[in-house]
């Protein structure tokens, strides 16, 4: 049986860091079309997760510390190019909205979770 439980974590951990890097990937995504759109453009992403976790954003990239099932951490990380501030953004467990925005008359862009 341990076998057994071992291979389970382990798809399980595989298949949370594929979800994770499709999110992070989305939200690159957003903040790029912001950044080129200019002033007054803003995204919408709702990210899906299956834990709590934080997302770090920074100029160059969007990553998450995902946390396995064994209690050790994986790197998850996508580059994006922006002028974001450097930001951590909490995920809790469930649906998550995430507004990328650059609002009229502001020198930078801004990212939030809403709700």
């Amino acid at each position: 049986m341990p076998l057994t439980d071992f291979t389970i974590q382990t798809a399980l951990d595989v298949s949370d860091s594929l979800d994770m890097k499709s999110d992070l990937s989305k939200l690159s995504q957003a903040i790029q079309t912001v950044y080129g759109q200019g002033q007054g453009s803003r995204q919408i992403v709702n990210i899906i997760s299956q834990t709590p976790s934080k997302i770090d954003v920074t100029d160059s990239h969007v990553s998450c510390n995902l946390k396995l099932k064994d209690g050790s951490r994986k790197l998850v990380k996508v580059t994006s190019k922006s002028n974001l501030a450097k930001t951590t953004i909490p995920i809790s467990e469930g649906t998550n909205t995430i507004v990328v925005e650059w609002p009229v008359g502001s020198e930078t862009m801004n990212i939030h979770k809403t709700g």
